[in-house]
């Protein structure tokens, strides 16, 4: 009746002055790939903002985003932005769920619906009446929430500098993070919400990753190459469940200058989307394969949950590598080289041990055959994180955009698909690593990645230090210097006289640099210096003639002595659960879990929602800012444990395909 009515009147319709403005929109939450999405209408007045966790909270749902066209089609037959409570019919009773601000009453004030087509006024009696076959839900959108208590004054360091960190790590990690990362100079907030400012010190890290990785992958004969950033609405809609993840992230160009562009231009969330029309053009022949490009680029997705710097930020730079093969078992055989070379630059560069697995049906590549993971642990946290991930896209992509060639068995024979893959670390890594070493005095960086592994600090300089003393300590500093650098250590000297050598010591244990080498008059007399370990702040005095052999053998020593720490704290906080009474208890002693499971993705997605828990059974509070409490699959590892004859799954019972780690990760 009421969509009749609204397609009968004219926009030119007069409305009443006092008529409220009424928006109907329609939400998408997430929903697993085996199950149909219930699409969450709200209806209130236009003035009233609708944040997108009070809808969540009310319909019971996760992440709701607005639908797109594709959805209101399906389920409406009408455009996203055409929508309205007019849409809705007998058929749509018990498949939809309706959110109803709190001010719109049963009474006599007017409330104007219109589209494109037409308008309709009605009374706020009318309005309820018609969707209270919908049994829909009450919210007040406008109320605040009360403001929790404030803790973070009891997470301040007792007698810390004002220089140096304020906040304690392990009660109050966020605030320990920020502080790390600025004052220890990694990065710098822009103004762009979401975006930051890559300092030296970070980015040299990323260049150690960078030409390490670099030099392997060419050994393999992957060559880099360089796509535009910009992608057509066209191309990008082309491969739907492929975009469909990325969908609300993507930022688009709308406008140059003063005009509006005729066809919005897509800032690369990843480039599948770009690259493979080019794949196509240029793989003409089974000898053109296997194609292996590698491109160092930036990407753009345009995050709305809580930004944090180097794990989720709007632009960040990263590498991708797409490959093309003629047959699957070569694809997989880069898939797992790539995988070894991830595990290698968090293991052997940064310190950071992690566990090799696949991933879930549910947590896999949108549009691939199957995912394979490299998965970190923050050990303050107990969460997990997901490190890198290499891809095996099977033939999906190579169909979508015709990646073909003629069969080798001759032109009798089907044509051949190409058998892709694709991979990506990002800088990222460089906040895991973080997160593990650094404590409460600053950022730990491990020597093979750290910008300066070696500071040389004079230091006994006194008023009645003479002249002579004094130059002949600082040429010795210096020519220190000389002998480390080209013994390859890479050095720093500080010779700034306008503060104290223990303040210095304070500013370099900020900013992380491995070793800190001490030489004064009397080091010089015994021929020695005094080495100081950042991570342990242990103390060794170094013969000043074989400086140069011992310091690189201490970096070594330092190097694995921050990833024996790292791996003892993730073996001894990764547990085995069969039964589901120990999983949650398990999961809140900050622990990842490894429980036997069935395989199927509706008990995977029961496990999270099951485990959002504390031990006594009540729900965490959720901030819909903060990572969710429920423990997600992390990844199906290979090193498996034995999985014993009749093992049931560790939530519904069925019998265990395999083990399964699960965490609450980032």
């Amino acid at each position: 009746m009421i969509s009749s009515m609204l397609s009968l009147l004219s926009l030119s319709e007069p409305t009443p002055e006092d008529a409220i403005t009424v928006k109907t929109l329609v939400f998408k939450p997430k929903t697993p790939k085996s199950q149909a999405p219930v699409p969450v209408i709200v209806v209130a007045p236009a003035s009233v903002q609708t944040p997108g966790g009070s809808i969540a909270k009310a319909a019971a749902v996760k992440e709701p985003r607005l639908a797109n066209d594709e959805l209101t089609q399906e389920f409406f037959g009408i455009q996203a932005r055409e929508f309205t409570i007019a849409s809705l019919g007998n058929d749509h009773v018990g498949k939809v769920k309706v959110l109803v601000e709190q001010s719109i009453q049963a009474d006599e004030k007017n409330y104007v619906i219109s589209n494109s087509t037409g308008k309709l006024i009605l009374t706020g009696k009318q309005l309820l009446g018609f969707l209270e076959s919908f049994e829909p839900v009450i919210v007040d959108f406008a109320a605040k929430e009360a403001p929790k208590p404030e803790t973070k004054t009891e997470a301040k360091i007792d007698d810390a500098k004002l220089i140096g960190v304020t906040v304690d790590k392990e009660r109050d990690f966020s605030g320990w993070y920020q502080q790390i990362l600025t004052k220890g100079e990694m990065l710098d907030y822009y103004d762009v919400s979401g975006c930051y400012i890559l300092r030296p010190a970070s980015y040299a890290i990323w260049e150690k990753i960078q030409r390490w990785f670099d030099d392997r992958i060419k050994a393999d004969g992957v060559s880099n190459a360089y796509f535009p950033m910009f992608v057509s609405s066209r191309v990008l809609e082309k491969e739907k469940d492929h975009v469909e993840g990325f969908a609300p992230e993507v930022a688009w160009v709308t406008r140059a200058g003063s005009s509006d562009l005729e066809e919005p231009i897509a800032i690369r969330p990843t480039s599948e989307t770009v690259m493979y029309p080019y794949y196509a053009k240029w793989i003409r022949s089974h000898r053109d394969l296997p194609l292996k490009l590698n491109q160092w680029n930036s990407v753009v997705r345009w995050e709305f949950k809580h930004p944090q710097p180097f794990l989720r930020t709007r632009e960040f730079l990263w590498q991708e590598g797409h490959t093309a093969h003629l047959t699957k078992e070569e694809a997989s055989e880069q898939v797992s080289k790539i995988l070894d070379l991830y595990a290698g630059v968090y293991e052997e560069l940064l310190a950071v041990p992690v566990i090799k697995g696949v991933k879930t049906e549910n947590e896999k590549f949108a549009g691939g055959l199957y995912t394979t993971t490299c998965e970190g642990y923050i050990p303050t946290t107990g969460r997990g994180i997901q490190g890198a991930t290499s891809h095996h896209l099977g033939q999906n992509f190579s169909k979508m955009f015709n990646i073909s060639v003629e069969n080798p068995l001759g032109p009798e024979h089907p044509k051949i698909y190409a058998h892709q893959t694709s991979w990506g670390l990002s800088t990222r890594v460089i906040g895991v690593m973080v997160m593990i070493h650094s404590d409460n005095k600053g950022l730990v960086i491990p020597p093979r990645v750290a910008q300066n592994q070696v500071v040389i600090i004079p230091v006994g300089i006194t008023n009645k230090t003479t002249k002579e003393i004094e130059n002949k300590l600082y040429e010795t500093c210096s020519e220190l210097n000389s002998r480390l650098k080209k013994a390859d250590v890479r050095t720093i000297t500080d010779f700034r006289d306008n503060y104290s050598p223990g303040w210095k010591f304070s500013d370099w244990e900020l900013k992380g640099v491995p070793v800190r080498l001490e030489v004064g008059p009397k080091d010089i007399a015994n021929n020695s210096v005094m080495a100081v370990r950042r991570d342990n702040g242990e103390k060794t005095a170094l013969s000043l003639d074989t400086v140069e052999t011992e310091l690189p053998k201490l970096l070594e020593a330092i190097q694995k002595s921050l990833f024996d720490a790292a791996k003892e704290k993730y073996d001894s906080h990764r547990k085995i659960v069969t039964e589901w009474k120990d999983f949650v208890p398990a999961l809140n002693k900050k622990n990842v879990i490894l429980a036997p499971w069935c395989g199927v993705p509706e008990c995977e997605d029961d496990i999270k929602d099951s485990s959002a828990k504390k031990d006594d059974g009540e729900d965490y509070e959720t901030d819909e800012k903060s990572p969710s409490m429920g423990a997600k699959s992390l990844c199906i590892p290979y090193d498996q444990p034995e999985l014993k004859e009749g093992q049931k799954c560790v939530k519904c019972g069925k019998p265990a395909v395999n083990f399964t780690m699960f965490g609450r990760s980032y």
